[in-house]
């Protein structure tokens, strides 16, 4: 089994900065692309900010300029740096693995990790 184990978040005020990192951990031969999403209460999950295995990046309109993606390929990881953070920022933050192929294994799954909560807050 593949486990996406995330650290980072917490409380910040409005203009701080956080980074979240996430770890899949397993038998993994390959992993296509991390990234990140979120969810605020009342609202549905959105992506934030993906990152391919080339390193290609997608993020939404809305942390551009303010957040950055970033993955360690070596130790299957990936990175969000989110700075300029706003109240609106404020949601549980999951990180995903996408296509992932576990040794020995034909087919690729999607994993999720279990949440971690920024508040942004004065």
């Amino acid at each position: 089994q593949v486990q996406l184990v995330e650290s980072g978040g917490g409380l910040v005020q409005p203009g701080g900065s956080l980074r979240l990192s996430c770890a899949a951990s397993g038998s993994i031969f390959s992993i296509n692309a991390m990234g990140w999403y979120r969810q605020a209460p009342g609202k549905e999950r959105e992506l934030v900010a993906t990152m391919s295995s080339d390193g290609n990046t997608n993020l939404a309109d809305s942390v551009k300029g303010r957040f950055t993606i970033s993955r360690d390929n070596s130790k299957n990881t990936v990175y969000l740096q989110m700075n300029s953070l706003k109240p609106e920022d404020t949601a549980v933050y999951y990180c995903n693995a996408d296509r992932v192929r576990r040794v020995g294994v034909y087919h690729e799954h999607s994993y999720w990790g279990q949440g971690t909560q920024v508040t942004v807050s004065s």
